[in-house]
């Protein structure tokens, strides 16, 4: 007979769910609102770390949206040829490219950046403030503790 599961692994086994399932609701909605803009979630993530970062290498822009290297290489090509982003080679390592926003990309997400914040800040508004701050403490925590497990 399998053992049964106790009261704190049940707990944690709910908590999955009621995250995986929150997760799953906000990101759709979100990916939803991104594509009303004409571009992909990955096409707008890159855009957006440009847009708050500036210039970056292109080896690092992968870590900071989640996405394999290879899907990198093709939302940056099909960004550069709509021209909202340019490739710069790097002066100090010529094995470093970086990434860059144009003027026409820097226009582009003035103009949809304040609807997009305004859609998830939308998507969030089931708490108020102080309970968003919570959450977020929370949830690095249960990530931190889960990169150690």
């Amino acid at each position: 007979m399998a053992n049964p599961i106790d009261e704190e692994q049940q707990t944690s086994l709910k908590l999955f769910v009621v995250l995986s399932k929150a997760y799953k609701t906000i990101m759709d909605k979100a990916l939803k609102d991104m594509k009303n803009y004409g571009l992909s979630s990955s096409e707008f993530s890159v855009l957006e770390v440009l847009y708050h970062k500036g210039r970056t290498p292109l080896q690092q822009i992968g870590g900071k949206i989640l996405v394999t290297s290879g899907s990198i290489t093709y939302n940056i090509d099909k960004l550069e040829k709509r021209g909202l982003l340019k490739r710069v080679p790097a002066q100090e390592d010529r094995r470093v490219t970086y990434a860059e926003i144009t003027p026409a990309g820097k226009e582009l997400f003035d103009r949809i950046f304040p609807q997009h914040a305004a859609s998830i800040h939308a998507l969030m508004s089931g708490i108020d403030r102080e309970s968003k701050q919570e959450a977020i403490e929370f949830l690095k925590r249960l990530g931190k503790g889960a990169e150690k497990g």
